[in-house]
């Protein structure tokens, strides 16, 4: 049997029926959760997780060229929200089967184990970004890069600011994406929970956490000073609603997805979006806004998950569902697999494009190469994170190999003897 990452979506493989019977046996026990049944990858959930590393890092470098092929420049989300998503999907499904086959305490255990592997990829990162950002601010004598990537604190004092970092509550620039993760996965085990119970139910109190968050301005500190940026009390809203969408909810909104009515909505809204982002950029336009459209609008607040940033999302997922389905040919395009292969390998392409983004920074502001320069730097840290990527999954892959044949040779090895 393959793996259960192995087996989100598409049609069943001949040797699996068995299995997949027991699947679809195990989802009709609990109808709350409805898990999809399948025998091949989701594709376009790795390829949109892949896109939007490469977003990212492109958005963590100064403006450039690419900058403007970024989603941010055309509406209210970004990246993030793609990331955010897709992570709630991939890890409901995983962790919902989980729960389904082997019981609450063993998923736990798995999440919490896949949580502690987040965090020490978290401190890991920590440490190296730390070492990379006081070793070029002290070799080039500029201390405008420690206060610019918000290391001042550390270099002041360390050894609280490291207890801090540990508890994440203190992150250097860019580096909030991860520790809104942790929080996010802890919370697994309670959102599988009541979803096993009623799916619908856990969907409604994450809507009323959000609420209730921005009602009364609830969120996390920060040290040394401040609020987290990404604060996990309004952005579970968007975990929990991929966590609903991969055990049933997006197969029972097939029929909202697939409506004219929903179409033309979502794109209404995108092409209205993207004329409110045009008055940022030229503001010629700005006295086009009118004023109470305006009040009521801004700020469009990215750190409590704004309802305009969440709509936005909503509104790029459901054409993206209409008119990408899953038995894309393009999928299988050579063309896309580096995007691919960076989203099935997310955690370690983030963590070095977080590095990458930095080293770029560093190269755009000690020498001076105009847009050419800038293009150069983005295009070389998409190639190398694709080409780390392809490394990733080649090791996977040996060692998958290696230990098929470790198995083989043993259970050769066992019946030899047993026949001695």
């Amino acid at each position: 049997m393959t793996s259960i990452a192995d087996r989100i979506a598409g049609p069943p493989l001949a040797a699996e029926a068995g299995a997949i019977a027991r699947d679809a046996a195990l989802a009709r026990s609990l109808p709350a959760i409805s898990l999809p049944v399948g025998g091949e990858r989701e594709l376009r959930l790795d390829l949109f997780r892949g896109l939007a590393l490469w977003l990212i890092f492109i958005d963590h470098l100064p403006p450039n060229l690419l900058t403007w092929f970024t989603i941010r420049n055309y509406g209210f989300s970004d990246a993030t929200e793609i990331f955010i998503f897709i992570s709630g999907y991939t890890a409901a499904f995983v962790y919902g089967r989980a729960m389904l086959e082997s019981g609450f305490v063993i998923a736990t255990a798995r999440i919490l184990r896949r949580v502690w592997q987040i965090y020490v990829a978290h401190v890991f990162l920590f440490t190296i970004f730390l070492a990379e950002i006081s070793y070029v601010a002290t070799s080039f004598e500029n201390p405008l890069y420690s206060e610019e990537m918000g290391i001042m604190d550390f270099l002041k004092q360390p050894d609280v600011t490291i207890v801090q970092a540990l508890l994440l509550r203190f992150r250097p620039v860019n580096m909030d994406v991860l520790p809104l993760y942790i929080v996010l996965m802890l919370s697994l085990p309670l959102i599988l929970f009541l979803m096993k119970w009623k799916a619908d139910v856990a969907l409604g109190l994450s809507v009323a956490l959000y609420a209730l968050t921005w009602h009364y301005d609830w969120y996390l500190s920060a040290y040394p000073n401040g609020y987290w940026a990404f604060n996990p009390l309004a952005w579970q809203l968007l975990f929990v609603f991929g966590a609903w969408c991969a055990l049933g909810g997006a197969r029972r909104m097939t029929r909202i997805l697939s409506s004219p009515v929903t179409l033309w909505i979502s794109v209404a809204y995108l092409f209205a979006a993207f004329l409110v982002t045009l008055t940022w950029y030229i503001p010629q336009l700005s006295h086009l806004m009118p004023r109470r459209l305006e009040q009521w609008m801004y700020p469009i607040d990215k750190t409590d998950l704004d309802v305009l940033r969440f709509a936005h999302f909503l509104a790029l997922a459901a054409i993206t569902v209409r008119f990408l389905p899953r038995d894309w040919p393009g999928l299988k395009s050579p063309w896309l697999k580096p995007l691919i292969l960076c989203g099935q390998h997310s955690l370690e392409i983030f963590c070095l494009g977080v590095f990458l983004a930095f080293a770029g920074h560093f190269l755009l502001a000690e020498l001076s190469g105009g847009a050419g320069l800038h293009f150069v730097i983005s295009i070389s840290g998409i190639l190398i994170m694709s080409a780390a990527a392809w490394l990733f999954s080649w090791y996977k892959h040996s060692a998958d190999k290696s230990g098929t044949r470790s198995k083989a040779t043993s259970g050769n090895a066992d019946m030899a003897g047993g026949g001695a």
